[in-house]
C-alpha cells in the first residue's frame, strides 16, 4: 500500500499545474539561463585572467549598461505574458500582434540605446573609480549599449515561443549563441586565432555578437513555422496595432521600471562598495559572477512561473495557477541549498578560477589576488545565506508578472531598493562603517525585503482580479480545440 509521502509526491507531481509540468517548461529555461550564466561566468573568468583591472571594470560597467537595458527587457519579456494568456484563452490570432508590438517597440529601444551610449564617461566620473579601472568601464559600458537592442529583440522574439510553452527552442537557440560566443570570446580577449588583443573591449564584441546571432536564429525559426503563419496570423499583421501595443505596455512599463529598479539597486551597491577600494570591488564582483551561478537558472523557473499563471489565468483558472507557483518554488529552493552549500564549503577553487593567469603583469596599482581571495570567501558566505531567500523572491516574482500583477512590483522594487539598499549602503560607505560586511547586510536585508512582499501579495489573491487581455469568447475557460 502506497504511503502517505508517495501519495503527496505523485499528488505535486501530475496534473495541470505540477512538478511534471514545471520541470517540462522550467528545464529548458534553466539549460538556457544556465548557457547564458556560463558565457557570463567564463568571460569574466577570461577577464580574470588578462587583468585583474579588468575583472574589477567588467562587473559595474556591464550591470550599469544592463540597468538603462532593464527597462526596456522588462517590457518586451512581458510578451510572453500577453502570448500564455491568450493561448491559454483559445485566441491564436491575438498571439501574432502581441508579438509584432514587441518587435516594434525593440526597434525604437535599439535607437534610444544608441543615443544613452555616450553616458559612461559623466557615470563612471561619478563613481569615483582610479583612472585604470574607469577607462576600461567607459569603453565595456558603450560597446554593449550601442549593441544593446539585439539583446532587446531577442528577448521579444524568445518571449513568443515561451508563452506558447514551448521552451525547448529558446534553450537550443541560447545555446548555440553560447557555443559561438565562448570561442569568439576567447579570441577576441586574449587575441588567437588571428583576432586582435581586444580585452574587455572584445569581451563586449563578443557579447554583442552572441545576442545579434540569437535574434537571427528566432526569425529564422518563426519563419518556417506554419502555425505562426497560419494559426497566429505573424505575417498579416506588420504594423503598429495601438490597443495591442497599450496593453503591452501596462502590463510591461511597471515591469520594466521594476526591472530597471532592481538592477540599478545592484549598480549602485557596485559602484559604493567600489569606493571602498580594489580589493573589495574586485572580490565583490567575482562574488556577484559565482551567485549568477545559483539565481540565472531559477529565473528560467520564474519564466515557467510566469507562463503557467498567465495560460492559468487566460483560463480562468487561478487554482492551477497557485499550484503551479507553490510546485516551482518547492524545486527552485532545493536547488537554491544545493548551490548554496557548495559556496560555502568549497569557496576556494571557484575564486581560483579568477587568478590572473601566472606570467601576465599587472597592471600598476592593482591589488595582490590573496587578498581578494581572501575577502571572496567571506562574501560567498553572504552569498549562501541569501540564496534561498532570493528563490522565494525569483519565483514569487514571476507568479505575479504572469497574472500582470506588475504595478506592485515596481512599487516594492522602489521602496525597497531605495530605503534598505541604495541609502543605507552610501551611509556606511561615506562614514566608513562596517567595512564589507556593512553594504553586504544591506543588501542581505533587500533580498528577505523583496521575498517577504513577494510571497505576501501572492497569497493575498489579488492577482486574480487582474484582466491582462479582453474578454474571450470562451470565458468560462472550456478547454482549446
Amino acid at each position: 500500500m502506497p504511503s502517505k509521502w508517495a501519495n503527496d509526491w505523485a499528488e505535486r507531481w501530475n496534473g495541470p499545474g505540477g512538478m511534471r509540468e514545471a520541470l517540462a517548461i522550467g528545464t529548458p529555461l534553466m539549460v538556457s539561463m544556465g548557457s547564458m550564466t556560463l558565457m557570463q561566468f567564463t568571460d569574466r573568468v577570461f577577464l580574470g585572467r588578462h587583468s585583474v583591472a579588468e575583472i574589477a571594470a567588467s562587473v559595474p560597467a556591464g550591470i550599469t549598461s544592463f540597468m538603462f537595458l532593464g527597462f526596456f527587457m522588462g517590457v518586451a519579456s512581458c510578451v510572453s505574458v500577453l502570448v500564455a494568456q491568450y493561448a491559454g484563452a483559445c485566441r491564436p490570432e491575438r498571439v501574432g500582434p502581441a508579438l509584432w508590438q514587441g518587435v516594434w517597440f525593440s526597434l525604437a529601444s535599439a535607437f534610444i540605446l544608441a543615443g544613452l551610449a555616450f553616458l559612461g564617461g559623466p557615470l563612471f566620473t561619478w563613481a569615483g573609480h582610479s583612472e585604470t579601472v574607469r577607462a576600461l568601464e567607459v569603453d565595456y559600458f558603450f560597446i554593449l549599449t550601442l549593441g544593446g537592442g539585439f539583446m532587446i529583440l531577442s528577448t521579444t522574439l524568445s518571449s513568443y515561443f515561451s508563452g506558447l510553452e514551448r521552451t525547448v527552442p529558446v534553450m537550443l537557440v541560447n545555446l548555440a549563441g553560447a557555443a559561438l560566443n565562448i570561442p569568439l570570446d576567447y579570441a577576441l580577449i586574449f587575441g588567437k586565432w588571428g583576432a586582435p588583443e581586444l580585452g574587455l573591449r572584445g569581451a563586449a564584441m563578443a557579447t554583442v555578437a552572441g545576442s545579434a546571432i540569437t535574434c537571427l536564429l528566432f526569425i529564422a525559426l518563426i519563419v518556417r513555422s506554419p502555425e505562426a503563419r497560419a494559426h497566429h496570423k505573424i505575417a498579416s499583421m506588420p504594423r503598429p496595432d495601438l490597443e495591442m501595443l497599450a496593453r503591452l505596455m501596462r502590463i510591461g512599463a511597471p515591469a520594466g521600471v521594476q526591472f530597471f529598479l532592481d538592477i540599478l539597486a545592484l549598480t549602485g551597491f557596485s559602484l559604493l562598495v567600489g569606493r571602498l577600494g580594489l580589493v573589495a570591488l574586485s572580490a565583490t564582483n567575482i562574488a556577484f559572477s559565482i551567485n549568477s551561478l545559483t539565481y540565472l537558472p531559477i529565473i528560467g523557473m520564474s519564466i515557467a512561473a510566469s507562463i503557467l499563471v498567465g495560460r492559468s489565468q487566460g483560463q480562468k483558472r487561478p487554482d492551477i495557477a497557485e499550484r503551479a507557483t507553490g510546485n516551482i518554488l518547492r524545486l527552485s529552493l532545493g536547488w537554491m541549498w544545493a548551490v548554496g552549500l557548495i559556496f560555502v564549503l568549497l569557496p576556494g577553487p571557484l575564486l581560483d578560477l579568477f587568478e590572473t593567469t601566472p606570467g601576465v603583469a599587472p597592471l600598476p596599482g592593482t591589488p595582490d589576488f590573496a587578498a581578494i581571495k581572501d575577502t571572496g570567501v567571506v562574501l560567498l558566505r553572504y552569498v549562501a545565506l541569501y540564496s534561498l531567500i532570493d528563490g522565494v523572491s525569483i519565483v514569487y516574482f514571476g507568479s505575479l508578472k504572469g497574472a500582470g500583477d506588475t504595478r506592485f512590483v515596481m512599487l516594492t522594487m522602489l521602496t525597497a531598493s531605495v530605503g534598505l539598499l541604495i541609502l543605507p549602503v552610501w551611509l556606511l560607505v561615506d562614514t566608513g562603517t562596517g567595512g564589507i560586511h556593512g553594504p553586504w547586510l544591506c543588501l542581505t536585508a533587500y533580498i528577505a525585503t523583496l521575498a517577504g512582499s513577494f510571497a505576501w501579495r501572492f497569497r493575498s489573491g489579488k492577482w486574480r482580479r487582474i484582466e491582462v487581455i479582453e474578454q474571450t469568447p470562451s470565458p468560462d475557460g472550456s478547454a482549446c480545440p
